[in-house]
């Protein structure tokens, strides 16, 4: 299941980067027309401005604008007017060159960082997933083995009752009347008490050392249970969304 949502949280992380440099793709392109746009403006302001002011300086009133320039008259205006057109003009073509130049430029940087930051996210995303299956992984074989320990103890344990269980009846069975049980029959009953006593200790000694294994085992299973939450803890609450900003 964490598997699965790794690959989700990386496939979220490319669809991103995807959506992202085509919105920046889609900003240049709209750039670019508009920086067309303004220059084709700004061409057809200058020739107008420039048609208006041939035609003037072909007049009698244009001497009369060069001697003074300072009358608020008609072809003052007028030549106020085609000046202004001109600088707007002249203001269409730098804005053309800003789109062009800054604008444009900016936005490919800006694509490139992101696709770079993605190929490195990827790069960081995927070492962290390795890690965190690591961990997974090792908690998993622990876990199994302290099971494995754990049902083997169990098992010892009842053995050793069991054996305990003859014990108790053989001994019982010991304490009749001697005067009723032949010789043979008292050897044979001495010689199945001390088996069941040494079989007693077989048992015993195993379940000891099962039971040391399964305490060893579920120390390590809990010690590295411990390691693996933190883990998790780190990857989802600080290494996820570092990714992710």
């Amino acid at each position: 299941e964490i598997r699965a949502q790794l690959v989700e949280q990386q496939k979220c992380l490319e669809q991103q980067t995807e959506m992202r440099v085509q919105l920046l793709q889609d900003l240049q392109d709209f750039f670019r027309k508009k920086s067309e746009i303004e220059m084709e403006y700004s061409r057809n302001l200058e020739k107008l401005a420039e048609r208006f002011m041939a035609k003037t300086r072909s007049t009698k009133d244009h001497q009369q604008y060069k001697k003074d320039q300072n009358l608020l008259s008609p072809v003052n205006c007028w030549y106020l007017l085609l000046n202004q057109v001109r600088r707007e003009s002249k203001d269409h073509a730098t804005l053309s060159e800003i789109y062009l130049n800054n604008v444009i430029m900016r936005f490919m940087q800006i694509s490139e960082d992101s696709t770079r930051m993605f190929k490195k996210s990827k790069e960081i995303s995927f070492q962290l997933h390795e890690d965190l299956m690591k961990v997974l992984n090792e908690l998993y074989t622990v876990m199994k083995t302290y099971h494995m320990y754990h049902a083997e103890s169990i098992s010892a344990e009842s053995k050793l009752k069991e054996a305990e269980k003859q014990e108790e009846k053989q001994i019982g069975r010991s304490g009749d009347p001697v005067f009723h049980i032949r010789l043979e029959e008292r050897h044979q009953r001495r010689s199945s008490v001390k088996k069941i006593e040494k079989m007693k200790e077989k048992r015993q000694a195993k379940y000891s050392e099962n039971k040391l294994k399964s305490i060893k085992a579920r120390n390590e299973y809990l010690l590295t249970l411990e390691a693996t939450n933190a883990s998790v803890f780190k990857y989802y609450i600080h290494d996820l969304s570092d990714l992710i900003d």
